[in-house]
């Protein structure tokens, strides 16, 4: 296989999206050097972020994920090329690194469904593809959980959330999404997937419908988590 990979690079070469140096045929979309600076975020971390970002709602039950987002560091950039750049298997790599790291989680969850934080069609169509709908793919390969990716529908533009606090941005996606086919979530445990959570508003808001659409618990997890 390494011999395969050795001649597509000669023809092909990979590049790390995060230092832009040629991946060996033994890496694959990052190097070894860039994912080992990657910060982890350990249990005690995934602790607070919950109790900060879910627990009083009572709306997503259970909570994880796998880095920490730094800025200006090696994650900022992978997942930049994923989003902005088209880098497809990015997003397969990355899903599968979080379903590996959760299986223990997935299988105390009872996880029926995946369901990728949906984009709003404008913003689809400007960038051609949901870059969570990858991260969700990735998973599927490692989980064998069906990926729903059209459940969720963003029915409603929203501004950007980077510049706005906890409370702004709740109100900012408030009634942003419905649901599209609601029988396939009837007394069925969801987990939501997304690139990067910072409040968990977005989150939170599509766990809602959820629920009331008759999903019996709401499960949580992304590639990494922000302050």
């Amino acid at each position: 296989m390494n011999f395969l990979t050795d001649i597509s690079d000669f023809f092909l070469p990979r590049f790390c999206p995060s230092c832009k140096n040629k991946l060996t045929s033994t890496e694959v979309v990052v190097c070894n050097s860039c994912l080992s600076k990657i910060k982890h975020a350990d249990s005690e971390r995934i602790e607070i972020e919950f109790a900060r970002k879910f627990k009083n709602e009572k709306i997503i039950k259970g909570f994880t994920s796998l880095f920490v987002f730094e800025k200006d560091k090696e994650l900022q950039d992978i997942i930049h090329d994923l989003k902005y750049n088209g880098k497809f298997s990015i997003g397969i790599f990355l899903g599968k690194l979080l379903a590996a790291a959760m299986n223990d989680k997935i299988q105390e969850w009872k996880i029926d469904l995946i369901v990728p934080i949906p984009l709003h069609h404008l913003k689809r169509a400007e960038r051609g593809y949901n870059q969570s709908d990858f991260i969700a793919k990735g998973m599927k390969k490692i989980l064998h959980i069906p990926v729903k990716s059209r459940l969720i529908k963003r029915i409603r533009f929203t501004e950007t959330q980077t510049s706005l606090n906890l409370v702004e941005r709740k109100e900012n996606i408030k009634d942003a999404f419905s649901l599209r086919r609601n029988k396939l979530l009837q007394n069925k445990n969801v987990l939501l997937i997304d690139d990067v959570i910072t409040t968990g508003a977005t989150i939170a808001e599509c766990g809602r419908i959820l629920l009331a659409g008759g999903v019996i618990n709401v499960y949580a997890a992304s590639v990494a988590i922000a302050d």
